[in-house]
């Protein structure tokens, strides 16, 4: 019988000592929030939520685990999921002492390099935020309106001249990207002071949304990956994984032209203009912090509101009793207007309240946003009101946003919430409208978090849904199958094929 000796005693000794801490180390994970029901594998490891991304049904499979196991659910080691309006609402206010978590970090575009939606110092946040504010809210760009007008004009014209079906000529149109053309034209203009030019040429330029679509899954997978997730913060990692602004076409070509047009501001005949990089430097972003800011207001601006015109439009086109009495009310409000303008104003559409409505509605039923926006409770936990029950939250513990589950919940929109039906916004009053529109501010985020584009996205949705329906009828080439369109916190939609066909002047 072979002879054990002291070496081969003291390996095995060392095997079980690293056996019995990771199994402690398990143990310590699913314990501190074993009161927490969830899928069986979350008290182990994130292999659930890689799964709900992976699956690009993201938004369903969040839904799913509150619909089954309550309003905060388990789905990680330190991870919980929430439905309750009321726990976003407390979680994300101005006083909230609850603070961003490492699922931000996946929203960098430069290795090393922070944006004011990356970052998870909560004093650098406030910072900022300030700094970027005069820009996003317009005060500091007089033209905004002007320059949304321009590109509103380009689509129109795009879609007139190329894609109007007349009884002899039946010339399909992809909406999905039509409308990324228009949202990217919009940010890329009010951001650099040059549109890229996706309207006029018809064309994704440089590759962008290709681009963004290839990478976005792979981000969303690593923030949720604690090791994957560290790996990436490493700027010498990050250099080898991440676009580079050597590209010739992506995300890596837009991170060169950023640095070209921002590099002509600092140069020994500097340009000046009156537009967000104008108010950002003002405001005292360095030449490399705007390069990183510029590059998120366009992945998230851009991005966002495209899904709201597209997801919106295909709901109007589906829902023909709504569609028309859009449509009444734009024609309407063209037989009254008084301003010489060729484009709706946006103070005039905010005033027309069925197209308010169906704009709400829109942007409640298909959140543009599902991801999990995760904010971590304060080191000596929190205590809340879950489902009427008392709940005490661990500190330090992840707890992730559902926004499908709580922007479809029969609670708080009625029992036919599913259901995209604009009149909801005009039919309810008192403390039930209250709870209604606080819960659906969600969309925008809340309190200190809330979302710096909201000015301008509210402007673009307000004029192209007014401008497409007062020029055009649009309806849907195949019902059975209207579009593409998957889910990995963010949405990847295409090929959502329309005809389009003049309108008579009203």
């Amino acid at each position: 019988m072979p002879q054990i000796g002291p070496l081969n005693v003291a390996y095995w000794h060392l095997a079980a000592v690293v056996v019995l801490a990771y199994v402690a180390r398990l143990y310590g994970q699913y314990h501190r929030l074993r009161h927490f029901k969830g899928p069986a594998t979350t008290g182990f490891s994130a292999w659930w939520m890689i799964l709900a991304v992976k699956g690009k049904k993201a938004h369903l499979s969040y839904s799913g685990v509150n619909e089954k196991y309550g309003a905060l659910a388990r789905i990680g080691p330190n991870d919980l999921l929430t439905s309750s309006p009321e726990l976003l609402w407390r979680m994300n206010s101005v006083r909230s002492t609850y603070t961003k978590g490492g699922w931000y970090n996946g929203s960098r575009i430069q290795p090393g390099r922070d944006n004011v939606f990356s970052g998870i110092d909560e004093d650098r946040h406030t910072s900022r935020r300030a700094q970027l504010a005069p820009a996003y809210s317009g005060k500091d760009i007089p033209s905004l309106e002007a320059e949304i007008d321009d590109q509103i004009h380009n689509l129109l014209h795009l879609i007139r001249t190329s894609y109007l079906s007349t009884p002899g000529q039946f010339r399909p149109m992809d909406l999905a990207r039509k409308a990324q053309f228009f949202t990217l034209d919009v940010i890329t203009k009010i951001a650099f002071g040059e549109a890229f030019g996706d309207l006029e040429n018809d064309k994704d330029m440089y590759e962008y949304i290709k681009s963004t679509e290839d990478m976005l899954q792979v981000i969303i997978m690593a923030a949720t990956m604690p090791l994957m997730k560290s790996m990436f913060t490493v700027e010498w990692i990050g250099n080898l994984m991440f676009p580079s602004d050597k590209d010739g076409v992506g995300i890596g070509k837009l991170i060169g032209i950023a640095k070209d047009l921002i590099s002509r501001r600092f140069g020994p005949k500097p340009i000046h203009r009156q537009d967000m990089l104008d108010s950002f430097m003002r405001h005292g972003l360095k030449q490399d912090e705007l390069v990183s800011e510029s590059l998120i207001q366009i992945l998230a601006g851009s991005d966002t509101s495209a899904t709201t015109i597209r997801a919106t439009m295909l709901y109007l086109m589906s829902h023909p009793r709504v569609y028309r009495k859009l449509q009444d009310e734009i024609d309407a409000a063209v037989r009254a207007r008084k301003s010489a303008q060729p484009i709706i104003t946006a103070t005039e559409a905010a005033e027309l309240p069925y197209l308010q409505a169906v704009i709400k509605e829109g942007m409640r039923i298909w959140p543009a946003v599902t991801g999990l926006l995760t904010k971590v409770t304060p080191p000596e936990g929190d205590t809340v009101e879950i489902d009427g029950e008392t709940v005490y939250i661990p500190g330090n513990t992840n707890v992730g946003y559902d926004a499908w589950a709580v922007h479809h919940s029969k609670e708080v929109f009625g029992q036919d919430a599913n259901l995209f039906r604009p009149e909801r916004w005009l039919e309810k009053e008192g403390e039930e409208l209250s709870r209604m529109q606080r819960t659906a501010e969600l969309i925008w985020g809340w309190g200190k978090y809330q979302c710096l584009g909201r000015p301008i996205a509210t402007i673009e949705l307000n004029k192209v849904f007014f401008e497409l329906l007062r020029n055009f009828d649009f309806s849907v080439v195949d019902p059975t199958k209207p579009w593409k369109s998957a889910n990995v916190g963010l949405w990847m939609q295409s090929e959502l094929w329309v005809e389009v066909t003049e309108r008579k002047a009203s």
